[in-house]
């Protein structure tokens, strides 16, 4: 029987034919042509994520839990580590305050200021690790789209926390410091309390640090096709504002200086984001017209 006879309807009814398209259609054995036909779409999705392993919620969080768990313990460890080379740290930190007298006012006061600083050192070298483990865990369920976005944004994120917290130790502690050094040096003369100071310099760094993501962020949304860059750009008087309102909340001495700096900061950093977006939204191949 060729591919395109046909045969009558089994009911006998005239005018109704069923066409073969195939030989193999005449067994009776549709089965393995639906599975077939079902493997295609599995296939694809199997592409589209290669990563993925299905887990029960259970397993999820128990994964999760193991991973949060490496991390707290590659903190600890880092900061040990750090509090070893505590008083290195803590003198390198009083650097900026030239002029200006630390005291311990309270019993205990140093010892817990050198578990504090050894907390924001051992956070920091520990970073690259608790981004690993967050990156293994979420690595899984990512399309291979966005999983070329990963590598990029984890390299721009590490510099730039690192470009923050240079900023701010070059920038924003010793121009903060020299305004409230010489605001009432005329009428008190300046000596701090060392766990005043050191909270008031590494929340600033810290505070900075994290404001550096902003390209990061910037240019995942317009990756992901979120947002591009004349929207962006359009916003300019609104980020001119939300800079200004930032660098108030987030300087903890809230002296001016201070303020206008970290809010210029953020300005210039939101434009870099957007013409990174416009950089990569014009390298972006253009889509194939249909046929």
């Amino acid at each position: 029987m060729s591919e395109h006879d046909t045969i009558a309807d089994p009911d006998g009814e005239p005018g109704r034919a069923l066409t073969l398209q195939a030989a193999g259609e005449s067994t009776g054995e549709p089965e393995p042509m639906a599975a077939a036909g079902s493997a295609e779409p599995m296939a694809a999705l199997q592409d589209q994520f290669p990563g993925e392993v299905e887990m029960s919620l259970v397993d999820h969080l128990e994964e999760l839990r193991r991973r949060v768990l490496r991390s707290l313990v590659a903190v600890v460890i880092a900061a040990a580590a750090c509090l070893a080379f505590v008083r290195p740290l803590v003198k390198l930190l009083e650097l900026p305050a030239t002029g200006v007298r630390f005291l311990q006012l309270a019993p205990g006061e140093f010892l817990f200021v050198s578990f504090k600083v050894a907390g924001y050192a051992g956070l920091t070298l520990a970073l690259p690790w608790v981004l690993f483990e967050g990156l293994s865990f979420v690595l899984p369920g990512l399309s291979r789209r966005e999983r070329r976005l990963v590598a990029p944004a984890v390299a721009g994120s590490t510099v730039l926390f690192a470009a923050g917290l240079a900023f701010a130790w070059w920038a924003l502690v010793p121009a903060a410091l020299s305004f409230l050094v010489s605001y009432g040096a005329d009428v008190v003369e300046p000596i701090w309390s060392i766990e005043r100071y050191l909270d008031f310099v590494l929340l600033l760094m810290v505070a900075t640090a994290l404001t550096f993501q902003l390209p990061v962020l910037q240019l995942l949304l317009g990756a992901l096709g979120l947002i591009d860059a004349r929207t962006m750009l359009g916003a300019w008087r609104w980020v001119i504002l939300i800079s200004a309102l930032a660098g108030a909340v987030l300087t903890p001495s809230t002296d001016p200086v201070t303020m206008l700096l970290l809010g210029g900061a953020i300005t210039a950093l939101y434009l870099i984001g957007v013409g990174l977006v416009a950089l990569s939204q014009g390298l972006r191949p253009a889509p194939a017209a249909n046929t």
